[in-house]
């Protein structure tokens, strides 16, 4: 009667990741698909994100993809990371929540991707 009772609450934990996964892994598909639909706007000014620290200290490189939905008049409204090694994620959402985009009459969402770079040997 325990093993049942482990075993049926196991089953059920699995289900709730399970769909919890799900949950979370279909609105970014969707994000991108919208992303590429629509017109990229321009951005006017771009803030070139500091290595961290850390990421110096490792000498790691990567890229990052973040997801940036961008006011009517030009500000970043929100950044989410789509993807990219998490030591190098702060500074890219720092330096994009800095930039400036071309103004627009209604508010939109880019997907941009930042490269970092090593120290070459």
């Amino acid at each position: 009667m325990l093993k049942e009772k482990r075993k049926i609450k196991t089953t059920v934990a699995t289900l709730v990741l399970a769909i919890a996964l799900v949950g979370f892994a279909s609105p970014l598909a969707f994000c991108q698909v919208n992303n590429q639909q629509e017109v990229a706007r321009k951005v006017k000014t771009r803030v070139e994100p500091t290595y961290p620290p850390l990421a110096r200290q490792l000498n790691l490189s990567g890229r990052v993809k973040i997801e940036v939905t961008v006011s009517p008049d030009g500000r970043v409204m929100n950044a989410r990371v789509l993807g990219g090694n998490p030591v190098l994620a702060g500074a890219a959402v720092d330096a994009v929540k800095m930039w400036k985009y071309e103004v627009s009459s209604k508010e939109t969402v880019d997907v941009v991707e930042l490269v970092f770079k090593g120290l070459q040997k």
